[in-house]
């Protein structure tokens, strides 16, 4: 009973420490993309020993990669009742999102690398996943609704709606304002509808 009992802070101070390496690694990835992140500079401004944080992450990679497999990108699928509503409320989500989460500043870090490293490709599929899911649930929905006919290619439509998004972010840097945003989802619904 006594050793149970002094394993228990024990535990919860390798889950503290742990916890504490995955947000300083998360927030250096957001600052500076995965070259910027070491070891070194992640014990530094966690406090954490390196040799603590070796113990649970052997290489730079498993940490990494394990910080990566938190970015959260899930977005709750809307029932607003129509196509029309459903696609402008995932729409403006992930504008929010990619005006102020985390992840889109260091995602462009995660697809680089992912052409060199299997593990972070499949976390950079599990984030496309997270992306278009919903998407996909929505434009289900509205085939079987009536919506919009069964011959629309879903894929293609997710790649129509979210890329110029995606564009705006990441490459021309031009701000993804309610016209812009709005005139993506009108073209969408056209294309849906045909």
């Amino acid at each position: 009973m006594e050793s149970q009992e002094r394993l228990k802070p024990q535990d919860e101070r390798v889950r503290r420490s742990k916890e504490t390496v995955l947000k300083v690694t998360s927030e250096l990835l957001a600052e500076t993309g995965l070259s910027g992140v070491s070891v070194d500079e992640v014990s530094r401004r966690s406090g954490v020993a390196k040799t603590t944080i070796y113990r649970h992450w052997p290489t730079r990679s498993d940490l990494v990669i394990d910080a990566c497999s938190q970015l959260s990108t899930s977005q709750s699928t809307p029932d607003r009742g129509s196509f029309r509503e459903d696609i402008t409320v995932l729409t403006k989500d992930i504008v929010k999102l990619l005006q102020s989460a985390r992840w889109p500043s260091v995602l462009p870090s995660i697809i680089d690398a992912a052409e060199h490293d299997p593990d972070l490709a499949q976390i950079h599929s599990g984030i496309q996943v997270g992306h278009t899911k919903p998407y996909l649930e929505v434009i289900a929905r509205a085939v079987e609704r009536g919506e919009i006919p069964s011959t629309v290619e879903p894929s293609p439509l997710v790649a129509t709606l979210l890329g110029p998004l995606f564009y705006r972010r990441w490459f021309s840097r031009e701000p993804l304002d309610d016209q812009f945003v709005n005139g993506v989802i009108e073209q969408v619904l056209s294309i849906a509808k045909k």
